[in-house]
């Protein structure tokens, strides 16, 4: 476990960056990315998440203070009063310590109709769980990739993973609380094939899916600095045929769209650069991943790859790689 920097991100922008703050794709949901670390180490994760990590040099945590008004700004501009704030990150979000309060501030927004949370569910207690419904969480988004206790280790590459406890959790959110829940398993080809009918019945079982489908099977992708899992990637063909027998098979829908949680297109944030565009950027310190740094520029964060050696504080001239998004990347 390499030791990485621990940056608390205070007084710069945060739109730009994947690792951190506000994300927009042009639609009516808007991601909130307070924190990038994560207490386990998936064997499939897509962004090398967790203590066993070994692409990551930076661990990031957004001052709330800066985060809300980012937040709001964005929401104002969009113009419409139906945003779900996601909150999801490149981690866990349950690991940052002003979660309820984000929540809360969140819920009292006036273009906000919807809050809802990526999670793993490790770090979640009845105690966090009731103060999440009395601040106005709507939805939590659950990962929960096997129910056999040592598979379930095995994928979440950590011997403390308790599938037992997490179990528990989902059941109290679903039995005990107005948030509603989703199971969302990756389906890992040859890992955990026996285990997506067992995890369709338990999200059926607890009342998982109030208001929102009551599951979300999502296919392996490999991603460039994810870790490969050793799985053969699966046809989207061959995916999707499999989700249509388990829905008859279950009585459930599970070939789902973005108009199942009222997603749109709708007015997206500008964009402050065009690719291949060449821009004088300060560098303000270490980027996500190895060799990379992060700079800013137009009132954005942009992610510089190659820039090692690049000393914090220098300005020098990039070209735009990256501007799907509202992320920026430049070399």
């Amino acid at each position: 476990m390499a030791k990485r920097n621990n940056i608390l991100i205070r007084d710069i922008p945060l739109f730009g960056c994947i690792a951190f703050g506000i994300i927009d794709r042009g639609t009516n949901v808007l991601q909130v990315r307070p924190i990038s670390e994560c207490p386990i180490s998936c064997i499939f994760c897509s962004t090398d998440a967790g203590p066993y990590s070994h692409q990551r040099i930076s661990e990031y945590m957004v001052d709330l203070s800066q985060l809300l008004p980012a937040f709001e700004w964005a929401a104002s501009y969009k113009e419409i009063d139906d945003i779900e704030a996601h909150i999801d990150t490149v981690g866990e979000p349950a690991m940052y310590p002003q979660l309820v309060d984000l929540v809360q501030k969140l819920s009292e927004n006036k273009n906000v109709r919807t809050i809802s949370m990526q999670t793993n569910g490790v770090l979640l207690n009845t105690k966090l769980i009731d103060e999440l419904d009395s601040a106005g969480l709507s939805r939590i988004n659950m990962s929960i990739e096997a129910l056999d206790p040592e598979l379930a280790k095995r994928i979440a590459g950590i011997d403390s993973y308790n599938i037992e406890k997490v179990r528990k959790t989902a059941e109290y959110i679903a039995m005990n609380t107005d948030i509603d829940l989703l199971i969302a398993p990756v389906w890992l080809p040859g890992i955990n094939d026996e285990e997506i009918p067992k995890l369709i019945e338990f999200a059926l079982s607890i009342g998982a899916g109030k208001k929102w489908p009551a599951l979300g099977i999502q296919k392996f992708l490999s991603h460039k600095n994810g870790r490969k899992p050793g799985v053969k990637v699966m046809s989207w063909e061959k995916f999707y045929s499999q989700l249509e027998e388990w829905e008859k098979k279950f009585q459930t829908k599970l070939i789902l769209s973005p108009q199942d949680f009222g997603s749109h297109v709708c007015k997206a944030l500008p964009r402050m650069f065009r690719r291949n565009e060449k821009v004088k950027v300060k560098v303000i310190g270490p980027g996500w991943m190895k060799g990379e740094k992060l700079a800013i520029a137009r009132d954005r964060v942009l992610t510089i790859v190659n820039a090692g050696n690049i000393p914090v504080g220098k300005e020098i001239r990039v070209r735009i790689e990256r501007v799907v998004d509202g992320i920026y990347m430049a070399r």
